[in-house]
């Protein structure tokens, strides 16, 4: 149980009535084959893990609420860091929530590194719309400038920190990036050569 209150969204009693071919057991308990990864991932060993990290983010945070409180205002560097860590455990928490309790997909059954990569993404591009003012967040001031430099500067070891990850634990998200970038130019070059095809034979036709 998260937080003492939210359930498991793929409870051993679910698990044991389901028919989904996808879940298996053994001697360790339900286990999956991850969609992303084709790795081997225990029920009991993900929420653990989620728990685990929840927990400590939780702990951190209020600790974080108290140091805020004792900073005296002109601190504002000081302030920055802090409110920019608040911000990375406020998201990590959020995500671990709805990742523990949904129950509606196996896809969000992963490996811990795997999840390490997900949230890091999505701290990434909530840091993007924090910056355009497309979101408002109580952890920002008025001048979000050092907030959102803190938020690049520490993001990354904040959550190689709480996860217990070591550094190359995101190394394989770079490489997936750098493919995709590669086959998106790829096929924007693909899909302009089409076009100047067919605008040619239009041309021919007319």
């Amino acid at each position: 149980m998260l937080d003492g209150k939210f359930q498991r969204g793929f409870s051993n009693e679910r698990l044991t009535a389901t028919t989904e071919p996808k879940v298996r057991r053994d001697e360790s308990g339900f286990y999956i084959m991850t969609l992303s990864e084709n790795a081997k991932v225990y029920f009991e060993d993900f929420y653990s893990f989620l728990e685990r990290v929840y927990n400590k983010a939780s702990y951190e945070r209020q600790a974080l609420y108290a140091k805020i409180a004792d900073t005296p205002v002109e601190r504002t560097e000081t302030l920055a860091f802090y409110r920019a860590r608040g911000i990375i455990l406020d998201q990590l928490m959020k995500g671990i929530m709805r990742f523990y309790t949904d129950g509606s997909t196996f896809g969000v059954i992963m490996t811990p590194w795997c999840f390490g990569t997900v949230m890091l993404e999505k701290i990434e591009a909530y840091r993007e719309r924090l910056s355009k003012g497309e979101v408002h967040d109580p952890n920002i001031p008025e001048y979000p400038f050092y907030v959102i430099q803190y938020l690049d500067e520490v993001g990354r070891a904040t959550l190689l920190e709480l996860f217990e990850f070591p550094d190359q634990a995101f190394q394989m998200r770079w490489q997936y990036s750098v493919l995709l970038k590669k086959y998106s130019s790829i096929l924007t070059s693909i899909t302009g050569s089409l076009k100047t095809v067919l605008d040619s034979i239009r041309n021919k036709t007319v």
